[in-house]
């Protein structure tokens, strides 16, 4: 799947198709997860910082992620995959290599490509989303088939054209060749991959080791014998927050890595494993980064044990001119815990103190107020984050800040909807499920009244609502295209992007607007963040061009 995060939020917002989307950390240290097709042909890129894209495009709806939308897709593809062979190696949430030939497929181009036709229908059909397919005769080879399929396409690369393909292409091409790699190769004189080839494996071996130019004049020459593998054992598991403003604090420091442990913890538990070795990690003010590392008696998935040893470690590390990026994480993984008997009675008795200071405080609380406690409110009103509305039903958060909440009401198979302006503590509304992207059936939107109900207001269930055809290309727009809340863009104020910190897995990130009309620069403070609407408008948006949803799915045969 290509341009995969930015494609769903496409398909599930209407008033975003055809218009420049990037998702990812929206704050002044945040990262570009992906950019839409509109996005790049302004420059944007994956892993571009945020404030670099805000400066190319400053026009673009800048959303933070919604992960388990994402799982929900890319667990739909996987079936899909699944269905044609029981060898399926996943290599992300967006793509994947299939071997044909285990599920059976004839090894014939026609048959091939009829397989690679046919999960391209099945997947729009499944998905609301396009993907690109590469069919080869090796993983490394269907892999550049598929990135010169996208976006929506279908390409084969013949047995015995390998050579031919390859010869122009840049040597970073080639797996395993990054940019200290592809230097050293420059500096022999080495920058394609026919001259990788011609240059021989003994000259490879000489500049890059045995080993790596073993492997690398293999793949120059089109050979690739790596098999599919189904499954793929996790060596670690780790989570890592950046923040905004450096820590200084030591005490802040410390909470945050009990945080980061606990989370990691969690996800540990989740994948059903325990490890033996806790490691942190520690970016400075000046961008140094320090690794420490310590060794149980055995592997556990306890969260005291973790927890201690995570702090023990970081009493190791000089804190004090700030920290600009914490991690945890657990490596030497096992399928069984070997527990602290000792730590084990130390987590229940902290974890049965813990219970009874917050039933204390429950009462105590009830005692003063009479009252019930109330419903829990979301912290931050993230861009992107789906919400339901008393009156207007559901929608999605286009921005917030000086106590205001900016939501457009709309669904997947709706035309653009229209935008309304709440307090953050409304009490009718409140975060929402996401709403599937296909399947989905129209329901009457109360914010539009008769006048402007008409056909093309809704779709027919079973229906993404993505207009067909190919992708009209990439322009530029004018902030009152985008903008529909009246909301001029200099009430933004940026704030934390902490990645992975949802329960939902979607990162914390900066309290800013998605980006509808914002400028890049820095704004004042502002109590939620973000771009905020003061004023109330009903103006709708005009969806634009066709969407710029594609994909890639890594095939071999």
């Amino acid at each position: 799947m290509d341009a995969f995060f930015a494609a769903a939020e496409q398909a599930a917002k209407p008033s975003l198709r055809g218009k420049p989307v990037v998702v990812g950390g929206i704050g002044p240290r945040g990262v570009v997860s992906t950019a839409s097709y509109e996005a790049r042909v302004f420059g944007v890129r994956s892993a571009m910082p945020t404030a670099q894209a805000r400066r190319l495009c400053p026009n673009a709806a800048y959303l933070s992620p919604r992960f388990s939308v994402y799982r929900r897709v890319s667990d739909s593809v996987m079936q899909l995959l699944h269905a044609l062979s029981p060898l399926v190696e996943p290599l992300s949430l967006d793509e994947a290599f299939v071997d044909l030939e285990a599920g059976g497929v004839a090894a014939d181009t026609a048959s091939a490509r009829a397989v690679g036709v046919q999960l391209r229908r099945d997947i729009r059909a499944v998905t609301g989303l396009t993907g690109s397919v590469g069919l080869a005769g090796a993983k490394m080879l269907a892999k550049i088939a598929s990135e010169a399929a996208k976006p929506d396409g279908l390409r084969i690369i013949e047995p015995g054209t390998e050579r031919e393909l390859l010869g122009p292409m840049t040597v970073r091409t080639l797996p395993g060749v990054g940019p200290a790699t592809a230097e050293a190769l420059r500096r022999a004189g080495i920058t394609t991959v026919a001259e990788t080839a011609e240059a021989g494996e003994a000259e490879l071996v000489r500049l890059l080791g045995r080993a790596h130019g073993t492997g690398l004049y293999a793949m120059a020459l089109g050979r690739d014998d790596r098999p599919v593998v189904a499954e793929r054992d996790a060596k670690s598991v780790s989570v890592e927050d950046t923040f905004e403003v450096d820590l200084t604090d030591r005490t802040r420091v410390r909470n945050e890595l009990v945080r980061l442990a606990e989370r990691c913890v969690q996800r540990l538990r989740a994948a059903g494993r325990s490890g033996r070795t806790v490691v942190i990690k520690v970016r400075n003010y000046d961008f140094s980064t320090l690794t420490r590392s310590e060794t149980l008696r055995g592997p556990t998935d306890d969260p005291a044990v973790v927890r201690e040893a995570a702090v023990r470690l970081l009493d190791l590390v000089d804190t004090t001119g700030g920290v600009r990026l914490l991690g945890v994480g657990v490596s030497g993984l096992a399928d069984f815990t070997q527990e602290d008997l000792f730590a084990q009675l130390a987590t229940e008795q902290e974890a049965a103190e813990a219970a009874q200071q917050a039933q204390v405080a429950v009462v105590e609380g009830e005692e003063r107020d009479g009252t019930e406690p109330e419903e829990e409110r979301p912290r931050r009103w993230h861009p992107g984050l789906d919400v339901v509305h008393d009156e207007y039903g559901a929608g999605w958060v286009q921005g917030s800040g000086v106590g205001r909440v900016t939501v457009r009401f709309e669904q997947p198979w709706s035309a653009p909807g229209r935008v309304r302006t709440f307090t953050v503590d409304d009490p009718a509304l409140r975060p929402g499920d996401p709403l599937p992207l296909v399947g989905g059936a129209p329901t009457p939107d109360p914010v539009r009244d008769e006048a402007d109900a008409g056909p093309g207001t809704g779709g027919e269930s079973g229906t993404s609502g993505i207009p067909e055809g190919p992708i009209s290309g990439c322009r530029s727009h004018d902030s009152d295209d985008l903008r529909a809340d009246g909301l001029g863009p200099d009430e933004v104020e940026p704030g934390r992007t902490e990645a992975g910190s949802r329960e939902d897995g979607c990162p914390e990130v900066s309290r800013q607007e998605p980006g509808l009309g914002c400028r890049g620069q820095d704004r004042p403070e502002a109590d939620q963040g973000g771009a905020s609407s003061v004023g109330e408008s009903v103006r709708e948006v005009d969806a634009g061009g066709p969407s710029a949803a594609a994909g890639r799915v890594r095939r071999s045969s």
